[in-house]
């Protein structure tokens, strides 16, 4: 067990970022101390970030843990053996999938037999489909072509399951209800979770509390024994309810946070996609997808089901979730069969779903693996080493003050109330003697409960948790609990433009067609309808998007992304026929829009002889390769005294904020396409000798509230770097627009910076310059990559949004990822931290708020345990030591360890975040968990909780008036009033914790009502106990007077916190103290 002092609780921050915050730290300038607290190699709890930490250094903090109770510590920790536990589950499956399907087919049988619910609906009969359901699975699965063929191929198989390849099934309740019924939904039965006597089981496994519930049945025989049953069961049987009651809270508290994660898990699984119903574009739940659907895939989608390909252009799979093996699959005819689980990671396609729930081999994955809701974050990994830290202190208090009242009690100095000597020698029966040495044993284990804080990094998870859900109406999906902590130290935000920043909703405002610029952007009634028929050419083919018209007349419905949206819209005002262009001609290869490129091209051929390549995308990087452009006459004229016009247009609409698109085309010799399809495959379309035929400017209006919302990051420390694919006039345009750029004097390189330039720069130059970007245009996924990784190095702890398959290598290496809920791919979302659901960046801002809630409230729950820490073990040490008895009992120290660990945590943790938040620098990465302000209130509080108990504690009987009284009588009085006013004082100090760095303590109260309801709980249970419990609790009625007095002692705490915020304190952090002496013996041991 390691016994390193530096622990959770003397870490300290690297980057000197020492700011006035809720949690109380100090203005704090460099130091040179700071230098000693660099990482220390030798402190298992010193882990910086967990996102990407080794499995070594994780067990070696778990080893390095003081736990008293292993299943509950570690129970959202990372399950440091999932990946061979995934790995062997998923061969087995992989090697007798049909075995496990039928197992699985036969339990959901005999279920619902039984009449239990399943979230999994097998397939009753095939119903009027011409195919066999195990035949279809069995074809699927064992990627059968000779059964393919025989079923006359992707048609045929289409035919009997009565879909369209081309328009879908039809969108009919009672049509998909019978595909379900026929061949089952895509659906898996969840493992069930832990259920309310598990986690009963797991509150019960404190190995403090066993000895208790022992501690308490020996006493309970004894008492009985000597005393009979109406009296002796008081001590035992009081100590035992108190065991029980303990466990039951933590369990209910526990089980409380397993459901929020649960619910979390399902909203995390359950995937929106498209699919193809009525000839219509349709966005359906995952789970809504059923055998017969047609479902367009593009790069970074997820195989949603298993299928077969209809068609596809350079369609690449990554099977590794399924096979193991990290090697792109490419899917054509030959090898037409997808895989459910798996990522698209290159290309287009369309696909037929022949399998879905548990007859994909993806779905009997699922249904056999719990979710895995584990993981470590810095902040839980800092407080397991603080509790250690605090645990090993107060095992050692709790045996001194069990060698302490042993000698007392064997020397004859312990007396009873009545103020006799409780051990006389030869004289005290054996049966006495094992009874108080219980009573003795007893209140030692009683101070390792209160004095470990076992829920101390459990209230992480506490706070997590009620951070998570909150954050869902806030627009934020957490996929990773660390991330939620970490962006409370965020020093910059590098966000995408389009969606994030923009609306994401474009029209074409502006046109530059026929060599001119057009009066209206989509009244063709200038052009010649030659360059009208290749401008709806181009983009009706060269496109992801599709134009539906019902049937019933009604308005024309638009899909695809935003941008193909706009250009679709555009082209169909300027009379764009979309589906006749696409049956007089066809698609033979195509390349995909890529974000490296700037651009996505088509080769269609017309008729039997005609080829025609059309070419969409980055203005400037399509114009370069044209040489030509058709004029309003529908003449081709060579570009090159036009080109500077056209430079020109462009980045007139860029100032403007305008996106702009390029179409172009050129023909193409049929004898050059190569006649196979996997020299087809190969094919590099050809892009230069381009001729030019329009260049359309795309407005997409800044967000409402950017532009504050990017001021409020300013203001809390946090900087704003703009990184798009965009011209870098349309990105500094926009940066203005949004007040990442206050003025165009600040437009200046390397403020903003084409992603090109800063590739090319050597990586201690991207270091250098990276901390002076703010805009970057014309960006690669890479480039984001290379600015990530230098600002890390750079000491920044990053946060990047991303919505590409390829920005998943930027939101994997980044300390925070940030994927876009509505435009990000599934790879993204996968690779991310958290999912921004409404795409804004006004939702970012809400998660830095968060981030810096969850800290501030760890903080504020640290100070309150403590003082309770501190003044508890004070109080019965100096007690025990000098009079061989403790005023706070057993039952009472557990009471107060139920306030503390359970009600304290739910009260403090579940805080809402406050705008004082936004008003300071992030908290630094080892900022000291405790400040030295909190040191500052903790100890003012501590010490006069101290103070006035061991006054009342051997002064209590004259101060009370109690020394004519009965003297046992005269004891319990003055024994209770100390219990009672040492639970007002943690009541009233409850609000101190609220705010350490603030006089006014009830600021907001009245926003946390569970606050409230825990403190007037608390308050309601103590005069129960002290009222009614009598001799169960160890406590007498108290008088009115006695009442009051109780009230006004944990009254004092208030303005006793406002002296003490007057108190000034160090700017160098407590922590760079503790440490210097272990650093010194540290260096002189290695000299």
């Amino acid at each position: 067990m390691s016994t390193s002092s530096s622990n959770g609780l003397l870490l300290t921050s690297m980057s000197g970022r020492h700011d006035d915050m809720e949690a109380g730290s100090a203005k704090t300038e460099e130091h040179s101390d700071h230098e000693e607290l660099q990482h220390d190699p030798d402190d298992p709890f010193d882990i910086d970030n967990t996102k990407n930490a080794s499995v070594e250094s994780l067990r070696r903090w778990r080893q390095a843990a003081l736990v008293l109770n292993a299943s509950r510590r570690f129970r959202y920790t990372l399950d440091l053996n999932k990946e061979e536990h995934y790995d062997n589950r998923r061969r087995m499956i992989r090697a007798h999938a049909q075995v496990i399907r039928a197992a699985l087919l036969f339990k959901l049988a005999g279920e619902q037999q039984l009449g239990f619910g399943s979230s999994s609906t097998p397939a009753a009969s095939t119903g009027n489909f011409d195919i066999d359901l195990e035949k279809l699975v069995s074809m699927t699965r064992n990627q059968n072509m000779s059964n393919l063929q025989q079923y006359g191929g992707v048609k045929g198989v289409a035919d009997k399951l009565k879909s369209n390849l081309e328009q879908g099934i039809e969108e009919d309740e009672k049509e998909l209800i019978d595909r379900k019924n026929a061949f089952g939904s895509n659906t898996y039965p969840k493992k069930k979770g832990k259920s309310f006597y598990m986690f009963l089981w797991e509150a019960w496994q404190d190995l403090t509390l066993i000895i208790l519930i022992i501690a308490a049945v020996t006493s309970l025989a004894l008492g009985i024994k000597t005393e009979g049953l109406k009296e002796g069961w008081l001590d035992g049987g009081s100590i035992a309810f108190a065991v029980l009651l303990v466990i039951v809270v933590t369990a209910v508290s526990d089980y409380r946070q397993s459901l929020q994660f649960q619910n979390l898990n399902d909203e995390k699984r359950n995937i929106q996609l498209e699919v193809m119903r009525g000839g219509r574009t349709v966005k359906v739940s995952i789970y809504d997808v059923v055998v017969g659907d047609v479902i367009p895939l593009r790069i970074g989608d997820q195989v949603p089901a298993d299928g077969v390909l209809i068609s596809g252009h350079s369609l690449a799979i990554d099977e590794s979730s399924m096979t193991g093996e990290s090697k792109i699959v490419h899917k054509d005819q030959k090898a037409p069969f997808l895989m459910s689980g798996c990522k698209v990671a290159d290309g287009v396609g369309n696909m037929l779903v022949t399998g879905v729930g548990i007859n994909t081999e993806w779905g009997l994955l699922m249904a056999s693996i719990s979710e895995d809701t584990g993981e470590e974050t810095p902040l839980q990994v800092r407080l397991n080493g603080l509790a250690t830290f605090i645990g090993i202190v107060g095992l050692s208090v709790a045996l001194v003050v069990l060698v302490a009242l042993l000698v007392r009690y064997f020397t004859g100095t312990t007396q009873d109330p009545d103020g006799k000597t409780q051990f006389v020698k030869g004289t005290t029966s054996i049966s006495d003697i094992v009874d108080d040495c219980v009573k003795i044993f007893t209140i030692a284990v009683t101070i390792v409960v209160v004095a470990v804080p076992e829920g101390l990094p459990l209230a992480v998870t506490l706070t997590l948790a009620y951070s998570m859900r909150k954050m869902m109406a806030d627009k934020a999906l957490v996929r990773r609990l660390s991330a939620c902590e970490t962006m409370g130290s965020a020093t910059t935000i590098c966000s995408d433009k389009t969606g994030t920043l923009t609306l994401n909703q474009m029209t074409v405002v502006e046109t530059y067609a026929g060599g001119s610029k057009m009066d209206v952007a989509d009244n063709p009634s200038g052009l010649h309808p030659k360059l009208v028929a290749l401008i709806s050419e181009g983009v009706a083919q060269n496109t992801t998007g599709n134009v539906f018209h019902p049937k019933d007349g009604g308005e024309v419905e638009i899909s695809g992304s935003p941008t193909e949206k706009a250009i679709l819209s555009w082209a169909y005002k300027l009379g764009m026929k979309f589906e006749t262009i696409r049956s007089e001609s066809a698609i033979i290869h195509a390349f995909p829009f890529n974000s490296e490129k700037k651009r996505g091209g088509v080769a269609v051929l017309r008729g039997d002889s005609e080829v025609f390549i059309h070419w969409k995308g980055a203005a400037e990087i399509v114009l370069a390769c044209c040489t030509q452009y058709m004029d309003s006459n529908g003449t081709l004229q060579p570009i090159d005294n036009q080109k500077e016009f056209f430079r020109l247009a462009i980045d007139a609409m860029a100032k403007n904020s305008l996106r702009c698109v390029a179409i172009a085309c050129r023909t193409h010799e049929l004898n050059k396409v190569p006649k196979e399809q996997e020299d087809l495959d190969k094919w590099a379309l050809p892009e230069d000798e381009l001729t030019l035929l329009a260049i359309v400017g795309i407005k997409d209006p800044c967000r409402p509230g950017v532009r504050e919302a990017v001021r409020i990051c300013t203001s809390a420390g946090v900087k704003v770097r703009m990184v798009t694919g965009d011209n870098l006039q349309t990105a500094k345009a926009i940066a203005l627009e949004c007040g990442i750029l206050s003025s165009d004097t600040d437009a200046v390189e390397p403020t903003i910076i084409e992603g090109k330039v800063f590739r090319e720069l050597s990586e201690k130059e991207r270091e250098q310059v990276a901390k002076r970007i703010t805009v970057m245009g014309r960006s690669s996924p890479n480039d984001k990559l290379l600015l990530v990784q230098a600002l890390r190095k750079n000491g920044d702890v990053v946060a990047v949004t991303g919505d590409g398959t390829n920005d998943a290598p930027a939101l994997h290496e980044a300390d925070i990822g940030l994927s876009m809920g509505i435009s990000g791919t599934e790879v993204a979302k996968e690779s991310s931290d958290i999912i921004i659901l409404d795409d804004n960046f006004a939702s970012v801002v809400k998660v830095v708020r968060w981030g810096r809630s969850v800290y501030a409230n760890i903080q504020k729950f640290i100070q309150f345990q403590l003082t309770v820490n501190v003044a508890a073990l004070i109080i019965n040490v100096v007690a025990a030591m000098s009079s061989g008895d403790v005023p706070l009992k057993a039952v009472q120290l557990l009471w107060v360890n139920l306030i503390m660990d359970t009600l304290g945590a739910l009260a403090l943790a579940t805080e809402p975040p406050t705008d004082h938040l936004m008003h300071r620098t992030p908290v630094g990465r080892r900022e000291p968990l405790i400040t030295n302000i909190m040191w500052r209130n903790l100890l003012v509080q501590s010490f006069y909780q101290v103070a006035v108990l061991l006054v009342l504690n051997f002064a209590g009987l004259t101060i009370l008036g109690l020394n004519q009284e009965n003297h046992a009588r005269a004891v319990e009085v003055k024994n209770t009033m100390i219990f009672n006013a040492f639970v007002m004082c943690q009541i009233f100090n409850e609000f101190n914790a609220r705010k350490p760095d603030e006089m006014n303590v009830f600021r907001g109260v009245n926003k946390n009502p569970l606050f409230v309801a825990i403190v007037g709980v608390t308050f309601i249970l103590q005069i129960l106990i002290v009222t009614f419990l009598g001799k169960f609790a160890h406590t007498v009625r108290l008088s009115w007077q006695l009442w009051l007095a109780s009230i006004a002692i944990g009254l004092v705490s208030w303005p006793l916190a406002v002296v003490g915020k007057l108190i000034p304190v160090p700017k160098t952090p407590m922590s760079v103290y503790f440490k210097k002496p272990f650093r010194k013996y540290k260096a002189s041991r290695n000299a």
